[in-house]
């Protein structure tokens, strides 16, 4: 049974989940990171947002935990030493 999306987010929300958490000292939980969010998200949306950046590889989910994993400067040095084939 799919759930239908009330909600989709706009650029400017998905651009401050990722910068509020690139900017997370530590692995927030999925209720941590929503609760610090410079202002307010309905919380279905929210899982949209986090289910677009574990499905770009931006981030991990485990053990609840949500981990940035999302590095264009070291992909981009990776690849000036042609160490990732295309």
């Amino acid at each position: 049974m799919a759930t239908e999306v009330l909600h989709y987010p706009r650029l400017d929300t998905v651009l401050m989940v990722e910068d509020t958490l690139r900017k997370a000292r530590s692995h927030p939980t999925k209720t941590g990171l929503w609760k610090k969010l410079p202002r307010g998200v309905m919380y279905q949306t929210y899982l949209v947002i986090l289910d677009y950046l574990e499905q770009s590889n931006k981030i991990v989910i485990k053990d609840n935990k949500i981990i940035w994993i999302w590095d264009p400067e070291g992909v981009k040095k990776l690849l000036e030493k042609k160490l990732i084939a295309r």
